[in-house]
């Protein structure tokens, strides 16, 4: 019989070595691109600058992690994962470089392009890759025998996760549990059949039909589980343990513990850490950039405010920000009040408090612009909830399940919940509980790239100026 923990080793391994081979082709060629796109010439100390780059970068993945096990995992966290180690080790050689005083031949617009390609090159390689392993997984090739320990509603779910998402790669050999066939809930036929009970498992595991166990049976039952860990470690196939977290609505979850007790989180800001710093550097970045280019029209805009109605250029309202905690939003003033007390009227199409170009300014979303500000000083994001007035956020609260929750990241200039439609005025409770919903979501599946995305679809929301006034 052959050795199955062998068998994986050896998989992973040439997997492993594709991946640093595709690497290095992908720092290389950057290399050579950003040598003829800077227009210099390549040479003897080009090539030498690329393999210390090459060394550097492989020694930075083994703290990154880019060269883990990435299966079951999206491929936005991998790519993100890849751009960064790169990112550090540029940084690093640059760093080394001038410690040491080593000339090296880069000119800055050569490092520059270097940086930007190489990333590029580095997500499409890996792209390659996964679209191969999906169908060979696909395919039945190089599938790992997935057991489902207890035959409930959380197992039945997981069987389905899997059979619905056949590039991870598992093949579900069955479900085992102890209890009596009449005592276990029926199972789909499309996603397997009881095999057996925990001997049977234990039987498969050892002879490596079987390389993962997920253990579904419910957290108060832990004799049981403590028993099937006990059986089972006599084996080599990995075990994991599905919570039965489902039964809560979790807005972000991630686990952490305190002092090696591990806790999960079921509210949280997935704005932590490196996500973090990356959303706050892409707000700044992009703030400033869009500041700068939209100057002195902007400048315009306030001269027309001032000219056409009585009253300040900017409107300051008071709303909640992150955490709840109050924030003044920047507004070019588009009515002829400014309301900000326990009761404030939401604009309405034709509402006859508007400026003479304060239907303009809405419609447009121009009015939004000076909260590039917020953005700027830390209040706000160009990305995330949209924030309402302090008084409607009184009342909505009251009104709409964990309403609140929509506050656990910045507000937004732009959020999911406007490029999907649910802009301007909310008139009903069901418009506010749409809106709500695409918040939550927005926390729950948070990336940079969805961000980017939200961005580019804000532009042709905004030129439709649907539901804006």
């Amino acid at each position: 019989m052959s050795d199955p923990l062998r068998q994986i080793q050896h998989k992973k391994t040439l997997l492993d070595g594709l991946y640093r081979l595709t690497d290095a082709g992908a720092i290389l060629l950057g290399l050579v691109l950003a040598v003829m796109t800077a227009g210099e010439q390549l040479s003897g100390d080009h090539r030498l600058v690329g393999l210390a780059a090459l060394a550097i970068f492989y020694v930075v993945a083994e703290f990154t992690g880019v060269y883990r096990n990435w299966r079951g995992v999206s491929t936005e966290r991998e790519v993100r994962c890849g751009a960064l180690t790169w990112a550090i080790s540029l940084a690093l050689l640059v760093v080394v470089s001038t410690v040491l005083r080593f000339e090296h031949p880069l000119h800055r617009y050569t490092l520059v392009w270097w940086f930007l390609i190489t990333p590029m090159l580095l997500t499409i390689s890996r792209m390659i890759i996964r679209t191969i392993l999906r169908w060979l997984l696909a395919h039945g090739i190089n599938q790992q025998g997935v057991a489902i320990v207890g035959v409930n509603e959380l197992g039945i779910q997981l069987a389905e996760n899997i059979h619905d998402s056949p590039d991870l790669g598992m093949k579900i050999i069955g479900f085992y549990d102890d209890r009596p066939g009449s005592r276990l809930p029926e199972i789909p036929q499309e996603v397997g059949t009881r095999v057996g009970n925990l001997s049977d498992l234990v039987e498969a595991a050892r002879s490596g039909q079987i390389q993962r166990i997920y253990i579904t049976f419910p957290m108060r039952a832990e004799s049981r589980i403590r028993n099937v860990l006990n059986h089972l470690g006599d084996s080599t196939a990995s075990v994991y343990i599905v919570p039965d977290f489902f039964v809560f609505e979790m807005l972000h979850s991630r686990w952490t513990d305190i002092r090696g007790l591990p806790v999960v989180s079921v509210y949280e800001n997935p704005l932590l850490g490196v996500d973090g710093i990356l959303k706050r550097v892409s707000d700044i970045v992009l703030a400033s950039f869009v500041l700068l280019l939209l100057a002195i029209p902007m400048a315009l805009v306030a001269l027309l405010v001032k000219l056409t109605s009585k009253g300040p250029i900017f409107f300051r309202q008071r709303r909640y920000g992150l955490d709840g905690q109050e924030i003044l939003v920047w507004k070019f003033r588009s009515m002829t009040v400014c309301e900000d007390g326990p009761e404030v009227k939401q604009a309405q199409k034709n509402d006859c408090r508007l400026t003479p170009i304060g239907g303009f300014l809405r419609a447009s979303s121009i009015d939004e612009l000076p909260q590039l500000f917020n953005v700027i000083t830390g209040s706000m994001s160009l990305v995330g909830p949209r924030p309402h007035a302090s008084a409607h956020n009184e009342q909505y609260r009251k009104l709409i399940h964990h309403y609140m929750l929509r506050h656990k990241v910045k507000p937004g200039i732009t959020g999911l919940a406007q490029v999907r439609g649910w802009r301007g005025e909310t008139d009903t409770v069901e418009k506010m509980e749409r809106r709500v919903q695409c918040d939550h979501e927005y926390i729950r599946t948070w990336s940079l790239w969805l961000d980017l995305k939200i961005l580019f679809e804000t532009v042709f929301v905004v030129l439709g100026r649907k539901n804006a006034y």
